[in-house]
């Protein structure tokens, strides 16, 4: 695969052949994820539209080569050492500016950004910087906007000891991979898409998943990224799944509320049933349809 250096990190990336298409899409992943959860729906709009889907730095295949060891509990003095710095090293706008620089690095100057979960707030606070270069930002499973604290302090506090505590061996342990499919979808996703979380899951540098886990879960980043939204010139659509647990269609049509393209009908907004957290996965279809839609009304 073909990396370009951003920020000290080979970045990993895939780059479809060019269309009659001026917009490039690009795609950013989640957290614990990786470019890989892309493939299906960049099989379908390859056709008509170059793609981008790369690794966000210190996870898939974008590791540091200094790469941070697992932290264990014996570990605790260092962790909170590890995780200062991380804070400071992985926010949110640090992801946005990698991004900018992976796009000028390809001479790519006009991009409709498509980011899913936590790649959808990179998305936001990329155009935000570059409203002249990002013609445009769907979010897939995204949203928020709302902060309630006790429910933030355990998601953190969860979330921490999840990176802390994964051993490397984890793939090998028989099954694993099937609890994988139906973990936070509507439906039982494929058993290879298993395979890949588990990987995923394990590969991810501690340090990033801890700093963007903490840095996008701050009460000040929850409420400025409704500013952000609202800033936007460019226009924003979201696409939210009803079964989605982890971020319930209620916060996706909150953050939406605050672009002028919300209405009376949250005309920016689509709800896909029987979803779960991983559309571009289990709704691939729907989806695909969705984004073809956006771009030709713009």
């Amino acid at each position: 695969m073909p990396t370009l250096t951003i920020s000290g990190v080979p970045h990993v990336y895939e780059l479809t052949a060019p269309t009659s298409k001026p917009e490039v899409l690009v795609f950013v992943h989640g957290w614990m994820l990786s470019r890989n959860y892309w493939q299906p729906l960049i099989e379908q709009l390859s056709q008509e539209y170059q793609c981008l889907s790369y690794d966000l730095r210190g996870f898939g295949q974008s590791q540091p080569q200094d790469a941070v060891p697992t932290f264990s509990e014996s570990d605790s003095g260092n962790v909170a050492v590890a995780t200062q710095t991380a804070i400071a090293q992985y926010s949110l706008l640090s992801y946005a500016r990698d991004l900018g620089m992976l796009l000028r690095a390809l001479q790519i100057s006009k991009a409709w950004l498509i980011g899913h979960s936590l790649g959808g707030y990179v998305a936001l606070w990329a155009a935000d910087q570059m409203p002249e270069q990002i013609q445009g930002v769907i979010c897939l499973n995204s949203g928020g906007g709302i902060y309630l604290k006790e429910a933030f302090e355990r998601f953190r506090s969860a979330g921490q000891q999840m990176v802390k505590l994964r051993p490397k061996w984890l793939p090998q342990i028989p099954c694993l991979d099937l609890v994988f499919t139906r973990a936070n979808v509507a439906s039982t996703i494929a058993r290879s898409w298993g395979r890949q979380r588990v990987v995923d899951f394990v590969s991810a540098n501690p340090e990033a998943a801890i700093g963007t886990l903490l840095d996008s879960t701050t009460e000040a980043e929850v409420h400025r990224l409704p500013q952000v939204v609202a800033r936007l010139s460019q226009p924003l659509h979201f696409i939210a799944g009803a079964k989605d647990t982890v971020m319930e269609p209620k916060y996706v049509r909150h953050l939406a509320s605050f672009h002028p393209l919300f209405g009376d009908c949250a005309d920016n907004v689509l709800e896909i049933p029987d979803c779960g957290h991983l559309s571009m996965l289990e709704k691939t279809d729907v989806v695909e349809s969705r984004i073809r839609e956006i771009l030709r009304s713009h």
